[in-house]
């Protein structure tokens, strides 16, 4: 079930955040690790956040959407990776939401191979990310049928 997320839940979308990135960005440096560790609970107060929970209502993956209707976030724990809950989200902000665009690490394979199996396709790329840090980003964005 997907709901709306509040503040009182920053701590376990925070949670959530930990153990993705710890299983998937492995490309990150232990002080940019840190750095976004800090501020991800600052960038949930500007999105519209959703979270996947499960039937005991326990947050198992969750949804960012900024203003503009771009996917900001999409992480879902470690422990339900392969589950289908990721894609759950993704057809909620297409289908619900309309937002059809994201923006994923490089060096993010299996988050690429993940959108582009939803059907995005390649718009762009910046050499660095959002905080100029030096991850390369891909902007992808899936098309209206």
């Amino acid at each position: 079930m997907i709901q709306i997320v509040t503040k009182k839940d920053y701590n376990k979308l925070l949670d959530v955040w930990v153990s993705a990135v710890e299983a998937t960005h492995h490309f990150l440096s232990v002080k940019d690790y840190e750095f976004y560790r800090e501020h991800v609970p600052i960038y949930f107060n500007h999105l519209d956040l959703y979270a996947y929970k499960n039937e005991k209502g326990v947050i198992k993956g969750f949804l960012g959407i900024s203003e503009d209707n771009m996917i900001d976030m999409l992480f879902v724990h470690n422990s339900m990776r392969g589950k289908g809950i990721g894609k759950i989200l993704m057809n909620f902000a297409i289908d619900e939401l309309d937002a059809r665009k994201v923006d994923v690490n490089e060096q993010n394979k299996q988050a690429l191979e993940f959108y582009h199996h939803l059907g995005f396709e390649e718009v762009g790329r910046d050499e660095f990310d959002g905080e100029g840090l030096n991850y390369p980003i891909i902007h992808l964005e899936k098309k209206k049928e």
